[in-house]
């Protein structure tokens, strides 16, 4: 999937590739470098997690220099990060939990967003205020894919992005789900090749990942 992600809060971060990387960069040097190799991979939507001090520039620099990715911001806790990855370039936004104030902040940002659920009480509070596509997470934690086939039957107007322990293996077990649109993980950056800046790895591994369908196995 290589189509743009339209600057609407409507838009949906779940069709644009079958798995979203998380990426956490520790050295700014790293983030266009990386996020090229994943862009030629097939994997155009980028979740820059904020978890280091560099986060915002690197959603900054990607933004800026790498005109395939679809660059967006993970673990967004606060309305004030909101408005920090959005003014940097940020075209959706990812988070672990959700709260009024943040979720006021999510749609009023302009742009699309996964807040993230873990129990069915969250799933149903996001769908009584309109939100009907969401972050799964902690997904192998919170029971996985048994978890997300309960929740398929009674409601089924939600959808999700599952993520946190999912791998090449066990994603295809997710893509499977009816109520799954893609998942998010980091297999695809090992610490090894992005220390060593093994950026042709990183390539060959998202393009495997970009193959991956229900069913399908990284085998």
């Amino acid at each position: 999937m290589t189509s743009p992600l339209p600057s609407s809060p409507s838009a949906s971060v779940l069709n644009l590739a079958p798995v979203v990387p998380v990426v956490v960069v520790d050295d700014l040097a790293d983030a266009v470098p990386l996020a090229r190799a994943l862009v030629a991979g097939g994997l155009p939507a980028i979740e820059v997690t904020l978890r280091t001090p560099v986060a915002v520039d690197a959603i900054r620099a990607i933004a800026g220099e790498v005109p395939g990715a679809v660059v967006g911001a993970g673990t967004v806790i606060t309305p004030e990060q909101v408005g920090q990855v959005v003014a940097a370039g940020a075209r959706f936004l990812v988070s672990p939990g959700w709260t009024d104030a943040l979720l006021a902040a999510m749609r009023a940002s302009g742009v699309p967003f996964l807040p993230g659920v873990s129990t069915t009480s969250e799933v149903v509070a996001l769908l009584e205020r309109g939100v009907r596509e969401m972050k799964f997470f902690p997904a192998e934690a919170a029971g996985g894919t048994a978890y997300l086939k309960a929740l398929a039957a009674p409601l089924p107007q939600a959808r999700f992005c599952p993520t946190g322990g999912i791998g090449p293996d066990s994603a295809p077990e997710y893509l499977a789900l009816p109520n799954v649109g893609c998942v998010g993980g980091s297999w695809m950056l090992p610490k090894d090749a992005v220390a060593g800046r093994d950026w042709a790895r990183v390539e060959a591994l998202a393009r495997a990942a970009a193959g991956l369908s229900a069913g399908a196995t990284s085998r």
